[in-house]
């Protein structure tokens, strides 16, 4: 199959906008829960009046201080209640948020700063105003006039500052479905990033589809969520107006880190992530048994766990043997599993990467059941999605409603809908160069079965080409090498050599426990990449990825690297993603040597 088109299951007024849900909530449902803050250890609710008349409050606040309709205002903070609010306080006067990441340099702030034309900003800490204040300037008549700092209470100067502003829904009264929502600027691994503008209909009607087919998930008696992805990244952002649009309620988590812990306590019925928190989360249950007969029941268990889900999906269904199996693995292993996630989630989506079919097999058969996504920034993130009862485990699921995919000649998906975006800001070379014939070009490769699953199998510019003329794209074995605990990434290369090699970088984090579990002395992550028995368990962990593969394709050698790509060190993204090409400029060394000592 070459094309696949979903019709939308429902229609959306045209003078709909974002705001128009918390409105709604906030006056017909008051009471209801709408946002759940940590104070101290404890999870505290805010019903819907209390946050409509918070965001009402700021944007008065706004209004007063002379901002307004179609307004550029930043925002950069990591996850929290603040941003939200801050987030539609903007959408409340008609303006138009930009996010920048937390992490974000000055330069790097300046860019979007100057290119979205912010004329204010909200930020988290001091720092982040420093930040700020060192990037903001006056091209192009556009200045940063006010800074609100969060820990400084910046939200209540503005709360003071509104009291009495006249009508404070009258702004967002005139936003519909057309109007500018927001401007992402793209994570920047193949250039200078680019500002996609989503419209409220991008958010609004692509949502009302995916609401239609997912209410056993959003309706769930009880259903909440955790948030604690970035949200200047669109999966966070498309996750924090869902559950407003759904009246879910929704807690936020500023630190990824601490995210298992949050969530025991929070205890979800849903989690929206990325394939790195689940390959976390697996890699910690297993860590945590320590060595010996308990590791060895954990592996079992966890091998019982993907062929139950595998049988599971076969119309014969597992066998008498593995359901009994299946049953003693959940009461030694999966329930305590379960519990670490809260003891009530029963629905994860993920996206942002390829899973892999392993993880994805394994959540599922502990009883939780794993949906995974596709989507991009200029998609509004979810274009495809696995649906309840309808997952195929290893695709990315059916288009959404409202959404066609088509695969070129050549792999590359296409992709038309509700939620994909019009235009890059002020960049009309680089729209016409990503919607072709109405088709946007995803610059992904992939293909579609003959109901329409969508299957990932790279990055079309990431395909690499051996002297030998293979065609191998990269990411089919780096995501399953990553699920290994020890590895923390994985780059393939080889274009143009005479056979496939990977840099490896190590876990830091996980490096002294796994050492401890299998009984050898400490080491620092320069000593670990020399030690012989950790290349042996590299090396085991890629023997197991290339029996998925032609020796043609196969990774004959690889290098551990002595340090790990961060933020940094610029070869790390924001979104977590690596910058394959300033990787392999950074290690050109390395790759040389790879090729250069088997020729020797």
């Amino acid at each position: 199959m070459h094309e696949v088109h979903f019709p939308a299951v429902v229609e959306v007024d045209p003078s709909t906008s974002i705001s128009d849900y918390l409105v709604r909530h906030g006056t017909e449902n008051p009471t209801a829960t709408l946002f759940r803050q940590k104070v101290g250890d404890a999870w505290v609710d805010w019903p819907a009046s209390k946050a409509l008349g918070m965001v009402r409050a700021i944007a008065g606040g706004l209004r007063a201080a002379g901002y307004g309709p179609g307004d550029r205002i930043a925002i950069m903070s990591r996850t929290r209640l603040e941003w939200t609010l801050a987030d539609f306080a903007i959408w409340h006067i008609g303006g138009v948020p930009v996010p920048i990441y937390e992490t974000s340099s000055a330069s790097q702030a300046q860019w979007i700063l100057s290119d979205a034309g912010c004329v204010g900003a909200f930020v988290e800490t001091a720092a982040h105003a420093a930040t700020i204040e060192e990037a903001r300037g006056e091209e192009d008549g556009h200045a940063v006039r006010d800074i609100w700092v969060f820990d400084d209470g910046g939200l209540a100067v503005l709360e003071e500052a509104g009291d009495g502003v006249d009508d404070p829904d009258a702004a967002f009264r005139d936003v519909g479905l057309d109007g500018l929502a927001t401007i992402i600027y793209t994570s920047g691994t193949t250039g200078r990033p680019k500002g996609v503008e989503l419209t409220h209909g991008n958010f609004v009607v692509l949502l009302e589809q995916a609401m239609a087919v997912v209410p056993m998930i959003l309706k769930e008696p009880g259903a909440c969520t955790l948030l604690f992805l970035p949200l200047a990244h669109v999966f966070a952002r498309i996750v924090e107006v869902l559950m407003v649009m759904s009246l879910v309620p929704m807690g936020h988590a500023p630190d990824p880190k601490g995210a298992v812990a949050d969530i025991a306590v929070f205890k979800p019925t849903v989690l929206l992530s990325v394939p790195r928190i689940w390959e976390k989360i697996y890699n910690s249950a297993e860590l945590k048994t320590g060595g010996g007969l308990k590791r060895s029941i954990f592996r079992w268990a966890a091998k019982v766990s993907i062929v139950h889900s595998r049988q599971s999906a076969e119309p014969s269904g597992p066998s008498a043997s593995l359901k009994l199996q299946h049953h003693l693995a959940d009461r030694l292993v999966y329930s305590k599993i379960r519990e670490v996630l809260g003891g009530n989630l029963h629905w994860t989506i993920s996206g942002g990467a390829p899973l892999g079919e392993r993880l994805g097999n394994f959540f599922q058969g502990i009883g939780v059941n794993m949906l995974e996504g596709y989507g991009l920034t200029e998609t509004t993130a979810p274009s495809n999605l696995n649906l309840p009862g309808k997952a195929r485990i290893g695709t990315v699921g059916q288009p959404l409603p409202g959404t066609s995919i088509r695969i070129a000649e050549d792999g590359e998906i296409l992709i038309k809908g509700v939620g994909v975006f019009e235009r890059y800001h002020d960049n009309p070379e680089a729209t016409a160069e990503a919607i072709r014939d109405g088709w946007f070009h995803s610059g992904d490769v992939g293909h579609l079965d003959a109901d329409g699953y969508l299957t990932i199998t790279g990055r079309k510019k990431e395909i690499i080409v051996t002297a030998g003329g293979k065609n191998v794209a990269p990411a089919m074995m780096e995501d399953p090498l990553r699920g290994h605990p020890l590895v923390s990434q994985a780059v393939v290369v080889g274009d143009g050599q005479p056979f496939i090699a990977a840099l490896i970088t190590l876990d830091a984090e996980v490096l002294p426990k796994w050492l401890e579990t299998h009984d050898r002395p400490a080491l620092s992550v320069a000593e670990a990449k020399d030690d012989e028995y950790v290349r042996e368990h590299i090396q085991m962990a890629i023997d197991r990825v290339n029996r998925k593969f032609s020796r043609a394709e196969s990774i004959r050698e690889f290098r551990i690297l002595p340090d790990d790509f961060t933020i940094e060190n610029d070869l790390l993204t924001p979104s977590m993603k690596f910058k394959r090409r300033e990787v392999l400029e950074t290690h050109r060394a390395v790759v040389d040597d790879i090729y250069a000592s088997v020729q020797r």
